[in-house]
């Protein structure tokens, strides 16, 4: 690690106020962003010169799963923790590649490949994981067939890393409490259907008030938050009610209940790529009709639930929600919200909202003196054009993650 390096005549961009600076230095020291201003201090252990690129902050990705390598969740029960985990570290690569230098996972990953982007031993975004997500039985974590009486297996394969069933007030807390023990940075729960499980209806809820309540109560004890998978209105309503503090998806969410967002101060992470992604490949990976048509639906509503949010005031994270081999269209999403949204509200979520949703304001999501050094040098103007998010990370001219520089064309 270099203990100092001096980015020279850069042109820093905050989505927040929509604007570029003038030609600015920025000093990196001990992973953090010592000092920003200009003829800044030569003496430095290395020197970039930008030529008057363009500094964002490192991208947050808050809904992503790099364990679920498949895009037909039944078929990892085939899939041994060691292959898991092999294609999980290529993945997580690829999205440090891409501009992302945090994430936040949705189920799957666990303590052990959080640590081992930590070590250095993967090349990766750092990690806040959800560890197993909570389903009830027969909700959207239950992948067990009709004719499967068994109980959940815990078997060591990667479905079974993807979720928990627990049910009933005294169940859930120990599974709340299970998953924290074991390293969650957030508590992941199911509280409607899904499009990728095969046997619970989209519209209908899952999990109970009373239910809900008592993840939220303890999830809060250890100071941190419940995220909640959920499409219908009425089942993110319910959700707020009892505290959750994100509402994933949301595609179905209605004026009502975008408002109710906004009053509880709750954040919606839309995730609108992998519906597009899905509608081309899900068939050939062996999805059902009825799978088919969850899908149909979702997707058809997903432009209009950002609309909805935006004009409540609804906080909007950035998500992806990939699955199987289709991890290269994560940049898309900027695109495909572009048609709903501005590129400053797109990369405002994608830095400050995320930021905030991860408990890391002011460390993560700016380019601010004392903030951790996640920056990205850009070949274009971001506010202008989005594209220079695009092709595998091509137009990023340099990357820098806790100090380090994980990429240097300049």
């Amino acid at each position: 690690m270099m203990n100092e390096i001096l980015f020279n005549n850069v042109r820093i961009v905050d989505p927040e106020l929509e604007t570029v600076s003038g030609l600015v230095d920025v000093k990196i020291q001990d992973g953090q962003i010592a000092k920003i201003g200009s003829d800044l201090d030569q003496k430095c252990d290395m020197q970039i010169e930008g030529d008057g690129r363009y500094m964002l902050p490192g991208l947050i990705d808050c809904h992503v799963h790099p364990f679920l390598a498949d895009a037909n969740l039944s078929r990892l029960s085939e899939v041994p923790p060691t292959l898991m985990s092999a294609r999980a570290g290529r993945i997580l690569e690829g999205m440090l590649q891409r501009g992302f230098t945090t994430v936040r996972d949705a189920a799957g990953a666990d303590w052990g490949i959080k640590q081992a982007v930590e070590d250095g031993l993967i090349q990766g975004p750092r990690l806040f994981i959800a560890g197993r997500a909570l389903s009830q039985t027969g909700g959207h974590g239950d992948f067990r067939s009709r004719t499967d009486d068994r109980d959940i297996c815990h078997c060591q394969h990667a479905l079974a890393f993807t979720s928990r069933i627990a049910d009933g007030i005294d169940d859930v807390r120990r599974a709340v409490r299970e998953e924290l023990r074991k390293g969650a940075d957030q508590i992941k729960i199911m509280v409607s259907g899904g499009a990728s499980s095969p046997h619970d209806p989209l519209e209908r809820n899952q999990y109970s008030p009373s239910e809900i309540s008592v993840i939220v109560e303890e999830a809060e004890r250890r100071g941190t938050y419940v995220m909640a998978h959920a499409y219908g209105a009425d089942a993110i309503r319910v959700a707020l009610e009892c505290g959750v503090r994100t509402i994933e998806h949301g595609n179905m969410i209605d004026h009502a209940t975008a408002e109710l967002a906004a009053e509880k101060g709750a954040y919606l992470v839309p995730t609108l790529i992998t519906y597009e992604v899905l509608a081309d490949t899900a068939e050939d990976s062996g999805w059902s009709e009825a799978m088919l048509t969850k899908l149909s639906l979702v997707r058809e509503a997903g432009l209009e639930s950002i609309r909805i949010c935006r004009e409540a005031g609804v906080k909007l994270g950035f998500g992806t929600d990939l699955l199987g081999d289709s991890f290269d269209h994560q940049s898309r999403e900027f695109l495909i919200r572009s048609q709903v949204e501005s590129p400053a509200q797109i990369l405002y979520s994608a830095t400050r909202v995320n930021a905030e949703i991860v408990g890391q304001t002011g460390k993560l999501g700016v380019i601010a003196t004392g903030a951790i050094a996640d920056l990205l040098v850009l070949d274009r103007n971001p506010l202008e054009d989005l594209s220079v998010l695009q092709d595998q990370g091509k137009h990023i001219a340099a990357i820098v993650k806790d100090g380090n520089i994980i990429k240097n064309l300049l």
